[in-house]
């Protein structure tokens, strides 16, 4: 039996550790993956803190990374259409027997040397997109693709804010300038932050504790107020807040998460105003491929994303970093 180094998080004691254990075998539809670059999300960080459970997790512990993308190393029996040595990214979750189940939670993922997938959740991969850069698209780049694009729907010249500009929220700003909203205003306490958002594409950055914050937005947007807001934060405040800078018929998009109460504090007004709360979690299959597509194509650029790559045997140093925001990381990646 062949061995590989994985980083398992056993759930009941919330302990991180890097392990030998089996390599995996695939399976009828399933191909093995040699995993070329994993992303370290804040969802990770939750499930090691106990802030998040997986709920269809079968075992006591689980190989964590949602975020993978690497090369095809061997074939399931009578799997068709794909071959070894392909570059692959790994879309973060699959449906199975009708339950929607994310890689690195509800079943083992890449913080590992190998990696199984089924066939339905490749995605090919173009040469001229790195590992680094492209582990972090079925996450933090997808996730607020789909909210823009599906959820909320945004369309060009409308004005939004984002709340967070953390991983997520960053790419939410460089993407929504892609699909042409305007003005782009940016919320965060964090100086650091703000300035990340106007690199990224920011009209305006604010911070959300500045007593004139609707002011200045009603002065960006024309006193129009905006038509979309996003909440990458998951926290009341940013929820109560936004409520209170969206336009007639606005709607308020939540995707951090939160296990706290959602609060309207004016019913009155946001029935009168017509608003609207949405939550989004995840993207839709296409949304991968779209991105890489726009990548390859030279519309989309991922490279200021990667704060930095670290062996996998640093996978809690990684995690740690990313607690405590040290340097302030847009996305950290592990490499086995």
């Amino acid at each position: 039996m062949e061995l590989m180094r994985a980083a398992r998080l056993h759930i009941p004691s919330r302990t991180l550790t890097i392990e030998d254990v089996p390599r995996p075998v695939p399976g009828p539809g399933q191909v093995l993956v040699e995993v070329g670059a994993a992303g370290v999300c804040l969802s990770d960080v939750h499930l090691i803190d106990g802030t998040l459970t997986p709920a269809h997790l079968r075992e006591e512990a689980v190989t964590l990374g949602h975020e993978v993308a690497g090369t095809i190393t061997e074939l399931g029996p009578d799997v068709t259409g794909w071959t070894t040595g392909q570059r692959v990214v790994l879309q973060a979750g699959e449906t199975r027997d009708g339950l929607v189940l994310t890689r690195g939670v509800d079943y083992d993922g890449g913080w590992a040397e190998y990696a199984l997938a089924s066939v339905d959740t490749l995605c090919e991969l173009p040469d001229s997109i790195p590992f680094e850069q492209a582990a972090i698209i079925p996450d933090a780049v997808s996730t607020p693709w789909g909210a823009i694009t599906t959820t909320a729907r945004i369309r060009p010249a409308q004005a939004v804010g984002v709340w967070g500009i953390g991983g997520l929220g960053a790419h939410a700003v460089q993407l929504l300038r892609a699909v042409g909203a305007y003005p782009i205003i940016a919320m965060d306490p964090s100086p650091a932050a703000r300035r990340r958002a106007l690199d990224f594409g920011a009209d305006l950055a604010l911070d959300p504790d500045d007593p004139q914050l609707r002011g200045q937005v009603l002065a960006a947007t024309g006193h129009r107020a905006l038509e979309a807001a996003f909440d990458f934060a998951g926290a009341p405040a940013v929820r109560e807040q936004a409520l209170t800078v969206l336009a007639p018929k606005g709607r308020l998009v939540l995707v951090g998460l939160t296990d706290k109460p959602l609060t309207v504090a004016d019913g009155t007004r946001f029935s009168y105003l017509q608003h609207q709360i949405l939550g989004h979690y995840g993207s839709a299959q296409d949304a991968v491929p779209q991105l890489i597509a726009l990548a390859e194509g030279g519309r989309l650029d991922f490279s200021r994303s990667v704060t930095d790559v670290l062996p996998l045997t640093d996978a809690t140093q990684a995690v740690r970093r990313l607690h405590t925001k040290e340097g302030d990381p847009i996305r950290l990646i592990l490499r086995p």
